[in-house]
């Protein structure tokens, strides 16, 4: 069996961790009318869910110092369809809260141990791999709104769990077949020391925590209290901002594409810093537009733009780290990363839930990261930011 093959099946597998963590969101309101308790309250369920995505990160870097790349993310399987029985029969908040940071950490390992693996199955084509993995990702995303509206049509909101739980046995036992048949990869084996990777890598690792870190609180914050957000900022109903919701997340699928693919052709910082400068502009422009066409349009600018942040930082990563520090380096930055962008929808609930407006909880952050634009281009225009890779550099690497 080709390497296609098994890549198919860890597009599968990543659908559904995925679907794991964003599925919190459009829960939040019916779980929080189930609860008797305000939305905004919730948002320390959502911020629970990438927690736990940010939790097994690091120890996951030293996991795959020993275990093989593809053992782990077997195991995320599993791992997931005990966690989703466990929420489905959740009785309180903090029972969510809990079976929440528990799915997360399926999304947690796996992806510290299949986008190395991904990376090293297509070392050519990082960008455009790293890409199509991530469109897989994305589509859980897109699916999850409208999912859960499905699924409070025929049952309540704990069904959704009960179904993710049956998926998930179905989508390991289809991933570990086709492991079985595929030859694999050796490039990692050489990845034995977590300390070395950070002492040899800490430039690139400490950038890609500067741009995902500052972007993905905002953008943390801003899609799981969505649906609150429009209903209580814009006066748009649930039902409506669980559709645009979806429609924001649908532009990400062609994000990770087309920028998969030019982060495998242009320099990554440059690229970068427009990224996440034009993300921060639509945030402020959503604040700004009034009228359900008006939010609408923002709102697909604007999940075009942040999704196509996730590639081109992973293709800045993945092309750039050699292979005896690949996986290691990349556990450091997504761990750091991840504990910072998890804490981004539990801090805004809170600031909301204390009388301050989204609108200015949103202005106020966006004008933080910003900054953090700012300072991170005068670096690249001083040459202190790491260049990353470019096309065919992972490959020489690997053959040296």
């Amino acid at each position: 069996m080709s390497r296609r093959e098994l890549f198919g099946s860890l597009c599968a597998s990543v659908f559904l961790v995925n679907l794991a963590r964003v599925v919190f969101a459009p829960l939040v309101q019916p779980a929080a009318a189930d609860f008797d308790v305000t939305a905004a309250s919730l948002g320390i369920v959502t911020s629970a869910a990438w927690l736990g995505s940010a939790a097994p990160r690091l120890p996951t870097g030293y996991l795959l110092t020993r275990v093989p790349r593809h053992r782990v993310v077997a195991a995320t399987g599993a791992l997931l369809v005990g966690t989703s029985l466990f929420t489905s029969l959740s009785g309180s908040v903090t029972h969510l809260a809990v079976g929440a940071f528990l799915m997360g950490l399926s999304s947690g390992i796996y992806f510290i141990a299949a986008n190395p693996l991904v990376s090293e199955l297509y070392p050519e084509t990082v960008g455009r791999a790293i890409g199509v993995h991530g469109m897989s990702s994305q589509l859980a995303a897109v699916s999850a709104p409208l999912a859960v509206s499905v699924v409070l049509l025929v049952g309540d909101w704990r069904t959704t769990f009960r179904g993710i739980a049956v998926v998930a046995a179905l989508a390991t036992v289809f991933f570990l077949w086709a492991a079985r048949r595929t030859d694999l990869p050796e490039a990692g084996t050489e990845d034995r020391s977590i300390l070395a990777a950070a002492r040899a890598q800490w430039p690139i690792v400490l950038t890609g925590i500067a741009f995902l870190g500052s972007a993905g609180f905002l953008w943390n914050g801003l899609f799981n209290l969505y649906g609150d957000y429009l209903e209580v900022a814009k006066g748009i109903d649930p039902a409506t901002g669980r559709t645009l919701l979806s429609l924001m997340f649908a532009a990400g699928v062609p994000a990770f594409l087309v920028t998969g693919r030019l982060a495998d052709r242009l320099p990554n910082v440059p690229l970068l810093l427009g990224i996440v400068g034009g993300f921060v502009v639509s945030v402020v422009a959503l604040t700004f537009a009034e009228g359900l066409l008006a939010v609408g349009a923002v709102s697909v600018v604007l999940g075009y733009v942040v999704h196509s942040l996730f590639p081109a930082a992973d293709t800045y990563l993945l092309a750039s780290l050699p292979d005896h520090h690949r996986a290691s380096a990349y556990a450091l930055y997504s761990a750091s990363m991840m504990v910072v962008q998890a804490m981004g929808s539990g801090t805004i609930g809170v600031v909301v839930a204390s009388g301050v407006s989204y609108t200015v909880a949103f202005r106020a952050i966006a004008g933080v990261v910003g900054a953090v634009v700012v300072v991170l281009f005068g670096l690249y225009l001083a040459g202190r930011l790491p260049a990353g890779g470019v096309p065919g550099d992972t490959v020489e690497k690997t053959t040296r």
